[in-house]
């Protein structure tokens, strides 16, 4: 559908392949975000969840998918709380076990230093040697009591990014879904 004026096409010209050249690009983009809220589930600069949802968001804002704010409002409520939680989660752990802040300090800083010289490996080792380390900063005197609570924060931080990583490939699920009832109209 091409509208024209004056019987050539100028800069008041409507092509129908604006909106589909669009929703590809807003497809694409989601699909990216995506991507980084399930990365985001392990990496503590991201927030996976909200990230993903960022991604659920841009497939909506296609034309051809309808705009469902309860949907979009409810996984955002999910998303917000696992990103609250995110933060309340490895304190718990580390209390239980008896740790301190230095110990979730120390999760958080061996997650990123084990990443960058461990690889994927350093996922599992960094946080857990981080918060030792932390809580010997802490209290150099008592390594038992660093070991436990270095378990505690290690425990709490696997489970806050478990508990990430699965609403992240949930909202994966969602958006390839919903991308999968409306494929035909995207191409």
């Amino acid at each position: 559908m091409i509208l024209t004026f004056c019987n050539k096409p100028s800069l008041f010209s409507f092509h129908r392949y604006n909106y589909h050249t669009m929703d590809i690009f807003l497809l694409a983009l989601g699909f990216v975000f995506i991507l980084l809220g399930i990365i985001g589930s392990f990496l503590p600069v991201l927030p996976g969840p909200i990230t993903g949802w960022i991604g659920l968001l841009i497939l909506h804002f296609t034309s051809v998918i309808e705009q469902d704010w309860t949907f979009l409002g409810i996984t955002l409520a999910i998303a917000v709380i696992i990103w609250f939680l995110d933060y309340i989660i490895p304190a718990m752990g580390t209390k239980k076990y008896g740790g301190s802040k230095y110990g979730i300090y120390g999760t958080t800083l061996g997650l990123i230093f084990g990443l960058l010289f461990l690889g994927p490996l350093g996922i599992i080792i960094g946080p857990f040697a981080g918060a030792f380390l932390g809580e010997l900063i802490y209290d150099s005197k008592d390594s038992n009591r660093a070991l436990k609570a270095a378990i505690g924060s290690f425990v709490g931080f696997l489970f806050s990014t478990g508990i990430k990583f699965i609403v992240s490939l949930i909202y994966a699920g969602l958006y390839i879904a919903t991308f999968w009832d409306y494929k035909a109209d995207f191409f």
